[in-house]
C-alpha cells in the first residue's frame, strides 16, 4: 500500500518562500512519476507541478519560474520549492502518485495515491 505524507506548509508573507516535502512508503519515487496539486476554498483541485521517472519536470503556467519540483532518491521524497509566493497561491497542497505510471501528466485522474494535504497560507 502506498502512503504519501506531506510536510512543510505554513503561513508566509507575500514574496516569501516555503518548501513542501512528500515522503512515501510503499513507493520508490525514483521509479515512477509524482506530482503536486492544490485546492483553494471553493475551487477545484488544480495541477501545480510534476516530475517523471526520468527527472523531467513540468509546471502549471501560474507557477512556472517560481516553483521547483525535485526528487531526493536517497530520502525517497519529492519536494516543492515555492518562491515569490502570492496570495493566490494559498491552498491546501497535495502530493500525488500514479498507480504505476512513469509519466503522469497534469490531470488528477492519472494519479491514484494522494497525501492528506498541507495548508499554505500567504498573507498580503
Amino acid at each position: 500500500q502506498v502512503q504519501l505524507v506531506e510536510s512543510g506548509g505554513g503561513l508566509v508573507q507575500a514574496g516569501g518562500s516555503l518548501r513542501l516535502s512528500c515522503a512515501a512508503s510503499g513507493r520508490t519515487f525514483s521509479s515512477y512519476a509524482a506530482g503536486w496539486f492544490r485546492q483553494a476554498p471553493g475551487k477545484e483541485r488544480e495541477f501545480v507541478a510534476g516530475i517523471n521517472w526520468s527527472g523531467s519536470t513540468y509546471y502549471a503556467d501560474s507557477v512556472k519560474g517560481r516553483f521547483t519540483i525535485s526528487r531526493d532518491n536517497a530520502k525517497n521524497t519529492v519536494s516543492l520549492q515555492m518562491n515569490s509566493l502570492k496570495p493566490e497561491d494559498a491552498a491546501v497542497y497535495y502530493c500525488a502518485a500514479p498507480s504505476r505510471a512513469i509519466v503522469a501528466g497534469s490531470s488528477s485522474s492519472a494519479y491514484r495515491y494522494w497525501g492528506q494535504g498541507t495548508q499554505v497560507t500567504v498573507s498580503s
